[in-house]
């Protein structure tokens, strides 16, 4: 099956949240250390500006769920996930951290298919999450991010120009890969 090239289709389909989960071992204090000194700096970020992103309250020191040692969860709107991302590459240390998108698969198919790993991964209890949503999952609503975003959107005219303009700008850019003519 190849990828859609459907404007509408990618777009109406576009992730809105994401999950980053944040693992230690449970047993070496060294890394639960690291691994609450990150989440501390976090939410420093998030209060100075640098980003949104929302740790849940609880650090789990045991698995929980599909996570198989100590975790804890940040929820992120797309709105900072570049963000989040870089800065979480830069200061993770040697944790690993699960990255999933949230979408009506959100329990199953996110964690298991549609997943990365900024460090080592871990293999997940996949059996402890049900397969289908019957909703988009709305953490924090009251932010207006993510998929509860109230924030005027590019209308798909306006995408076409754009995207135009982009293969002009870059049609004597001899390293740029030029998009099909179809």
């Amino acid at each position: 099956m190849s990828p859609p090239t459907d404007v509408k289709e990618v777009v109406d389909s576009e992730i809105k949240e994401w999950h980053f989960h944040i693992y230690f071992h449970q047993r070496n204090a060294d890394e639960h250390h690291a691994a609450l000194e990150l989440r501390d700096a976090v939410l420093r970020l998030r209060r100075d500006g640098a980003f949104v992103a929302v740790p849940l309250f609880r650090v789990n020191t045991d698995p929980i769920g599909p996570h198989p040692v100590g975790s804890y969860e940040i929820w992120c709107p797309s709105e900072s996930f570049a963000a989040v991302y870089s800065y979480l590459c830069l200061n993770r240390g040697n944790l690993s951290v699960l990255i999933h998108p949230l979408t009506r698969e959100e329990v199953r198919r996110d964690h298991e298919i549609r997943q990365a790993w900024l460090g080592p991964s871990f293999p997940l209890d996949l059996s402890t999450l049900p397969v289908r949503s019957d909703e988009v999952p709305l953490q924090y609503p009251s932010l207006k991010l993510g998929y509860s975003s109230t924030a005027t959107k590019l209308t798909l005219e306006e995408r076409k120009r754009l995207g135009a303009n982009v293969e002009h700008i870059l049609k004597n850019e001899k390293e740029a890969a030029k998009a099909p003519s179809d």
